[in-house]
């Protein structure tokens, strides 16, 4: 990794007026030069100008090198010396300005693995871990890895998502793709293993078009799914309805995170795949009140608790571990799907029903924000909540009555047929 090390400008750069980089390339680059470049004749049937200079640029292992570059200027044909000298000294005037600071030779791959994974992945969730490092297995290491970081620009990664989307890829599973590849790039920028601008940013994608129907149970539904359901799911099930919690927040709770004297659930961490951590978000960390036609289920999951079980996961196997989500889903939650209609039930479904019957409650969206442990309020108006058409119509009946008091919409409707319910 390269040091971050704060330097003086340096001298050559600050008599020309050249931009002060202070990256940490800086601490172990040779002085800089004024050159004018070496100036020959190459070839013999057609010679040409060839100019040769000294470049700087970033080792794999962080340090700045040196390294000797060539251009051809022109056919000797066509310019002379002169001419030449005046566009070398036109290619070189960047270089002598300050205005070019070295460029890393790393490829994707390399700063991927090297840089990307290792220190920035530990600052990640697991899930979120685990989504990248497939993101980056299945697409962008098979594309970019072999490239380096510096020659690829904009127009390459904009032809390269639409390519994705046309061979199928969802505009979800896109934007995933931009961000994390504006991710790379913006890390590499920090490290100074990429000076130029981040060539992701200026990725567009195309209007968003929904694909997936988004469902949620109905209120008839939920009864027949909790009859069909043995516990533990059937508790875990109710509280995901009920609450809004996240099946990994539900995994995650403690005796001691559940108050029934102040009649609260404090939800202070998650478990994925086995494995603690912290909620989701910054917003996650709250306390939901507890309903009461959870409190006697939950309570007999619970037992009779004494200080030394308050450690004690609220669902967990006969050894005490946590349970896996995803065979509670395959064993229990999917079969019991399958025989109320609806086979596209699963743990997410829990938190879009009750963020949508939280709405049909009369819940204001902040509200419904803070219960889902949203951090946008965007995200809980947008994917969460769904339009019950019983509640539908009556909004649109409240509002026919308000605009019109219910005297003229007869008049006005004249031989329109009634809507069958």
């Amino acid at each position: 990794m390269i040091s971050e090390c704060s330097v003086d400008i340096l001298l050559i750069t600050e008599k020309q007026g050249g931009p002060a980089y202070k990256g940490g390339w800086q601490r172990d680059m040779a002085r800089r030069r004024y050159q004018k470049g070496n100036i020959r004749k190459r070839g013999k049937r057609n010679p040409v100008w060839e100019l040769q200079w000294w470049e700087d640029y970033i080792k794999e292992n962080g340090n700045v090198g040196r390294r000797r570059r060539s251009a051809v200027l022109g056919l000797v044909s066509e310019l002379t010396r002169r001419e030449a000298k005046k566009l070398a000294e036109d290619r070189l005037a960047p270089i002598n300005q300050g205005k070019l600071p070295p460029q890393s030779a790393l490829s994707f791959a390399d700063f991927v693995e090297r840089c990307f994974i290792p220190l920035f992945f530990p600052t990640l969730k697991l899930s979120t871990q685990n989504r990248y490092r497939q993101t980056l297995t299945l697409h962008l290491l098979p594309a970019w890895g072999e490239c380096r970081l510096r020659d690829i620009e904009t127009v390459d990664l904009q032809r390269f998502v639409l390519q994705k989307m046309q061979g199928g890829l969802s505009w979800e599973s896109a934007s995933h793709l931009r961000n994390l590849t504006s991710r790379v790039f913006e890390m590499a920028r920090k490290w100074n293993y990429h000076l130029g601008a981040n060539p992701a940013s200026g990725i567009l994608l195309p209007e968003k078009v929904p694909v997936r129907e988004k469902h949620a149970l109905t209120p008839n539904q939920i009864p027949c799914l909790l009859e069909l359901l043995k516990e533990p799911a059937r508790t875990m099930v109710l509280l995901g309805i009920l609450t809004g919690m996240r099946v990994g927040e539900i995994l995650g709770l403690r005796r001691k995170d559940v108050d029934f004297l102040s009649g609260q659930i404090r939800i202070e961490q998650a478990n994925y795949r086995g494995i603690f951590g912290t909620p989701k978000t910054k917003g996650s960390k709250r306390s939901l009140p507890i309903p009461k036609g959870l409190v006697a289920p939950l309570a007999r999951v619970c037992g009779h608790r004494a200080r030394t079980d308050d450690e004690r996961l609220v669902f967990q196997s006969r050894h005490g571990n946590p349970l896996s989500d995803s065979n509670l889903l395959h064993r229990h939650l999917k079969p019991a799907g399958q025989k109320i209609g609806a086979p596209w039930l699963n743990w997410h479904t829990l938190r879009r029903t009750h963020a949508t019957l939280l709405q049909v409650a009369g819940a204001s969206l902040r509200d419904a924000q803070v219960q889902l442990g949203h951090s946008k309020m965007s995200t809980t108006l947008e994917l969460y909540t769904v339009p019950i058409p019983a509640h539908l119509r009556e909004a649109v009946e409240n509002l026919s009555q308000l605009v019109t008091n219910g005297d003229e919409f007869g008049q006005i409707a004249g031989g329109v047929p009634t809507t069958i319910q």
